[in-house]
């Protein structure tokens, strides 16, 4: 049979692997599944630092100013990069983006594992940050592309989401038992296996065109800046705070200017036109401070408040984060079958619900009220994910998912970055005073664009 000859695409003019091209044969599940281990992988650094956090204190001598730097440091270099990293997984091809990601993160755990101090240990939680943020976008954009159909990509995305929830799931516990066992630096050492599997995994995967989209270096350096200099801000104080907050209106303003001027800006002002899009950016940034910032406050809660064992309090989230996995799934059916409008506005309500139900959490509070307690919250947040993710993607032409991704989970994560540096400094006198106008903050902004969500126009 004679071999047959290269496709171009239609649009890019790019090659489509051949029966005669050493690429494998498309595989949307093989590819699914590559792109929901990286998710893990990233994800489970999360939730699997928040819990060591007092014991890497007591190691490295750590206050709350070094425990929020430990836990920022990886969430800010993923926010501010992603928005560069979305356009550069295009550019070379996700999968070659998604497969130099997981390296580099895997790596820089290994640095962080055999951290000797705490200079060190948040050097290296910036590599793994950048590794992060190229995995993130990377993995969205092998989903968008291996999907093309809505109602399929909805549920592709579900599950997608559903391994950074088993991620959420397994983390406290893990860091928990790891911590409790051996000690802190385990934590970090647990990603080398799931990392070297998702990159056998990717051997497997398809490639895909490229875009040669060129960078915006000056809008991403102006990103970087003022993102770095915001959490400054907010997390140090006196002359330091006070300096970082002028440089971070300076380089905001300078951000916009570069952006409005460049041919391809890392952030495209005008894709914030699409009403859709602003939304979704608005509401994934609305959950991550709810979620994220909520679980850093209670992870050091249970343990310097209520005087519990890592291991104990690892135990405490995993009623809330265990139903997450499953939300998720449910959320992928309900925007697969009636759009994502609908999830969201059960969600977002629900999650605005378990957070008002945490202002009657106090220093006692026993442990059946803290676990149910904290369960609206997770499965609301799970509800609203999903469907706000593949709404963005469907607002969006396939070839600008790697740069819609980057946005929304830039967003998102900056978001959880300010909300620890924010609640940190919150609960960092009164502790449960603290605590509570934490949760009013995340509520105001859940309901508000819980609001924003109603007001969108129906699908169809």
């Amino acid at each position: 049979m004679a071999l047959q000859t290269a496709d171009q695409n239609p649009r890019t003019g790019a090659q489509l692997p051949t029966a005669a091209s050493p690429e494998r044969a498309h595989s949307p599940a093989l590819t699914l599944l590559a792109a929901l281990l990286g998710f893990f992988l990233i994800t489970l650094d999360v939730s699997v630092v928040n819990v060591a956090l007092p014991s890497m204190a007591d190691s490295l001598g750590a206050g709350m100013t070094g425990l929020q730097w430990v836990v920022d440091s990886y969430t800010l270099a993923l926010a501010a990069l992603m928005l560069s990293t979305g356009a550069f997984a295009d550019r070379i091809g996700a999968t070659k983006a998604y497969g130099i990601g997981v390296a580099l993160f895997t790596a820089a755990s290994v640095a962080c594992g055999l951290a000797p101090d705490l200079a060190t240990l948040t050097g290296a939680r910036v590599l793994q940050g950048i590794g992060a943020a190229i995995v993130l976008p990377a993995s969205l954009a092998l989903v968008r592309r291996a999907f093309p159909d809505p109602a399929r990509r909805a549920r592709a995305v579900a599950a997608w989401a559903a391994g950074g929830s088993a991620a959420t799931a397994f983390g406290p516990v893990a860091g928990g038992a790891l911590t409790t066992a051996w000690d802190w630096r385990g934590i970090f050492f647990i990603n080398v296996p799931f990392g070297l599997l998702a990159l056998a995994l990717l051997l497997r995967a398809p490639r895909f065109e490229r875009r040669r989209t060129p960078l915006d270096l000056p809008g991403q350096i102006a990103a970087t800046v003022a993102l770095t200099a915001v959490a400054f801000a907010v997390i140090e104080r006196g002359t330091v705070g006070v300096l970082a907050a002028v440089v971070a209106v300076v380089s905001a303003v300078v951000f916009v200017r570069v952006e409005r001027r460049h041919e391809h800006p890392v952030v495209p002002l005008a894709l914030f036109r699409n009403r859709t899009v602003a939304v979704m950016v608005a509401t994934g940034a609305a959950v991550s401070v709810a979620f994220y910032g909520i679980v850093f406050v209670f992870s050091l809660f249970f343990q310097q408040v209520q005087g519990r064992s890592a291991l104990a309090a690892g135990l405490m989230f995993l009623p809330m984060t265990g139903l997450i996995a499953v939300s998720n799934i449910v959320a992928g059916k309900l925007a697969g079958r009636y759009g994502p409008r609908l999830p969201m506005l059960i969600g977002q309500p629900l999650a605005v619900v378990g957070l008002l139900l945490l202002l009657f959490v106090g220093e006692n509070s026993s442990t059946m009220m803290l676990a149910l307690i904290m369960m609206p919250l997770a499965i609301g947040s799970a509800l609203t994910v999903p469907p706000l993710t593949a709404a963005i993607l469907d607002a969006v032409p396939a070839e600008r998912a790697g740069l819609a991704a980057g946005v929304l989970n830039s967003a998102r994560q900056v978001a959880g970055a300010l909300s620890v540096a924010g609640f940190g400094v919150l609960v960092s006198g009164s502790f449960v005073a603290g605590l509570h106008v934490s949760v009013l903050i995340a509520a105001a902004f859940l309901a508000a664009t819980g609001t924003a969500t109603a007001l969108l126009p129906r699908r169809g």
